[in-house]
């Protein structure tokens, strides 16, 4: 009976999240969840009092599925860190290029869908789900001995979300190899820094 129970709160997450991240929060209504996940929609609010415990439930596994992901990215990595720069831009390209109507981070997506709420569960779960992409990317640049490498970090990670905004505006994944092209150049430019002032 437990598996049972198990197997339908998934097929109900799983349909969520596939309605969610292709048409919003707003615009998905708990008819349509329940039927692509093949159940009532008494059976779904069995298992979620609404939309939004729904909605946190559907972040929650995201979030997971998203550090499965950056495992994946970071194993796929040469050693050396142009190699690794590349690497990442070059397989957030591939995403992007691979999947059929590709709407970038769904994260992103919902946090400005939700802006006008900001004491929304959803903002908290995505700033983890954000935290831990950006703690990842310094242990990655750290390990390559890049300093200060947080501060690197986080400016990838905004050319990397800037990148997708008009990636998506233009369909054009020219924006993703010129932040790949900027963000080697923020890294080398503070390395030569940090060079010349052990120098000095």
């Amino acid at each position: 009976m437990r598996s049972k129970t198990e197997h339908t709160r998934h097929k109900i997450v799983e349909a969520a999240y596939e309605c969610f991240w292709r048409s919003g929060f707003a615009r998905t209504s708990v008819d349509r969840i329940a039927a692509q996940a093949g159940v009532t929609k008494r059976t779904l609010y069995s298992y979620y009092r609404s939309k939004d415990d729904l909605l946190a439930a559907v972040l929650t596994r995201y979030n997971e599925l998203a550090t499965e992901r950056l495992q994946r990215i970071s194993g796929r990595m040469p050693p050396d860190l142009d190699g690794m720069i590349i690497s990442f831009f070059t397989q957030l390209a591939g995403w992007a290029s691979s999947t059929p109507r590709w709407t970038g981070s769904g994260f992103t997506r919902l946090v400005v869908e939700l802006a006008d709420l900001p004491g929304h569960p959803a903002h908290a779960i995505a700033r983890r789900a954000k935290a831990t992409s950006e703690t990842w990317l310094t242990n990655l640049l750290s390990a390559r001995r890049v300093s200060q490498a947080h501060d690197r970090a986080r400016e990838m990670l905004l050319l990397m979300e800037g990148a997708m905004a008009l990636t998506l505006i233009h369909r054009d994944r020219g924006y993703i190899d010129a932040a790949a092209r900027a963000a080697k150049y923020l890294i080398k430019r503070g390395r030569r820094r940090t060079s010349h002032k052990r120098a000095g």
